[in-house]
């Protein structure tokens, strides 16, 4: 019998598997219907009704601009100190024109697929790659745990080909849940924004564009995948896996962040690992210094930037999954199974 339909088979037959599972998709779910509900689709009455509010805003704001340009030329004419409350040219106080007061700010929250749909596919790939990182950690940690491995290489003495083939069943099981699932995911903000939004000015472009985002969620959740099930073989539990990482956001993230704003190092959120995985996602994260200023020639005070790409972010991944599988077969080939 093969060792990796036996794998699969093993892999899908867990309840703990089935379960976290199920629940990751009922969580994306639990999205979709979220932002269903919280969004509605914009017609005539509505953009009429926003159009009436800016304009009622706009004079609001010319009542409250002549009633304080009056308390201010009244305060100078009788000499009483301001305290700073008026300028000393009372004429400055000026109501902003109606132009700049956009119907739009008053209209209901809407979902445009093409403007808002990318900012969807963060979340999407995190949930899954929670569970993808937790099934990871338990498929091989409970082989540990309950002498399952010993028993197993007993049947096929190669180490290696042994983890591998659970490595690829793992794998093989999170793209079978990850794959329809962002069908799913598509289809679902398709209908929200049919619905309840807007598909207009949709593109081959902005379609390739988002698949390409998709794949790379894809492939986030697999790295993940595989960071999970190396940490819980390099351990030989759960527990290291899951404690791992809880010890790595909260002591290596929380409180290097903590520690990087305290000594006021530039760009701290580059040292974090969350933002290469947005910048993985969005193809780029601009970090920005307000504590450095760069003047243009129009006298403008512009912040320092730096920019973290998604092939930057490939590269420290890429790293990583090198790092933590590796050591992972050296000690499954190196130690003793007992």
């Amino acid at each position: 019998m093969s060792l990796y339909r036996t794998e699969l088979r093993r892999l899908a037959k867990r309840r703990f598997t089935r379960y976290m599972s199920l629940l990751g998709l009922l969580v994306l779910a639990a999205v979709v219907v979220g932002v269903f509900f919280t969004n509605q689709k914009i017609d005539a009455d509505q953009l009429a009704r926003a159009e009436r509010q800016a304009d009622q805003q706009h004079q609001e704001q010319v009542r409250w601009s002549e009633q304080e340009r009056v308390a201010c030329e009244q305060a100078k004419a009788a000499g009483t100190p301001n305290d700073g409350r008026y300028p000393d040219d009372c004429s400055v106080i000026t109501a902003p024109t109606r132009d700049q007061i956009d119907a739009q700010w008053f209209l209901p929250s809407t979902f445009e697929f093409r403007k808002t749909f990318d900012e969807t596919l963060v979340p999407f790939a995190a949930i899954l790659a929670l569970v993808g990182f937790v099934v990871g950690a338990s498929f091989v940690g409970a082989e540990w745990s309950t002498g399952g491995m010993m028993n197993l290489l007993l049947w096929r003495p190669n180490r290696l080909t042994v983890l591998f083939n659970k490595l690829a069943a793992l794998l093989t099981g999170m793209l079978a849940v990850t794959l329809p699932a962002a069908v799913l995911w598509f289809a679902g903000f398709w209908a929200v924004a049919t619905f309840r939004g807007s598909t207009e000015k949709m593109t081959s472009g902005a379609w390739q564009s988002f698949a390409l985002t998709g794949l790379r969620g894809v492939a986030l959740v697999l790295v993940i995948t595989t960071i999970g099930f190396a940490l819980a073989s390099l351990g030989r539990h759960t527990a290291m896996a899951l404690g791992g990482v809880v010890a790595l956001m909260v002591v290596g993230q929380f409180g290097l962040g903590i520690l990087l704003a305290m000594a006021n190092v530039r760009f701290a959120e580059a040292w974090l690992l969350p933002t290469y995985a947005i910048a993985w996602m969005t193809k780029k994260v601009t970090l920005q210094d307000y504590q450095v200023c760069n003047a243009n020639y129009y006298g403008e005070c512009k912040p320092a930037t730096l920019d973290i790409t998604w092939q930057q972010s490939s590269v420290l991944f890429s790293v990583g999954v090198v790092v933590i599988l590796g050591a992972a077969l050296w000690a499954m080939r190196r130690r003793d199974i007992s």
